[in-house]
């Protein structure tokens, strides 16, 4: 039976190096898979479609981009009718919408393929994304990938910084970035830089 997995983790805990490297299984067995991202996110920039989906390591493939519209159930029926599918693979699963993460529930539900989500699970504020929201709600197996905090502990808090370092905790929930703008941190670091 197939199943809907979210993996979630802060900041440089290796999520899109993880979901490359199961793509790449899948592959190398000579079975299909289908990858997304999310349209917001736009870093591979002139790099082009083949970037769609980069790590800090430096792998990469493209991807099918979604957007708050898109339907991810159709367009997923549509390839696998075309071949059937192995896994169908989401980064920054985060900014899914609660409908959308409904969506990859039936892919996996009524379609049979497994999908496979990987995102964070807090923004810069410490409150939950609602495709992350969703995804703790309803996925079948919840995994989270580990990021380690300057201090050693675990990091489950995503900082966002301005451009001299400091603490930023105003502003739009989503603003792209990397390690120009987000710093991983323990829960202790992250109120402390809060000034909680």
């Amino acid at each position: 039976m197939a199943k809907l997995y979210f993996y979630y983790a802060s900041m440089n805990a290796g999520k899109s190096t993880t979901l490359l490297q199961a793509n790449f299984n899948y592959l190398e067995r000579g079975m299909r898979t289908m990858l997304w991202t999310a349209e917001i996110d736009d870093r591979s920039g002139e790099r082009g479609d083949n970037h769609a989906i980069e790590s800090r390591i430096g792998l990469h493939a493209g991807a099918h981009r979604f957007a708050a519209d898109t339907d991810i159930l159709a367009k997923v029926e549509a390839v696998h009718e075309e071949g059937a599918l192995s896994c169908v693979l989401v980064d920054e699963a985060q900014f899914l919408t609660a409908a959308q993460v409904w969506q990859c529930a039936d892919v996996a539900d009524r379609v049979g393929v497994p999908v496979l989500c990987y995102g964070l699970r807090t923004d810069f504020r410490g409150e939950l994304f609602s495709g992350s929201a969703a995804l703790l709600g309803i996925a079948d197996t919840l995994v989270e990938l580990k990021a380690v905090c300057h201090c050693g502990r675990k990091a489950s808090m995503n900082l966002r910084v301005d451009a001299e370092g400091m603490a930023v905790n105003e502003g739009v929930q989503t603003e792209i970035g990397g390690n120009d703008r987000y710093v991983a941190l323990c829960r202790r670091h992250f109120s402390e830089a809060m000034g909680r």
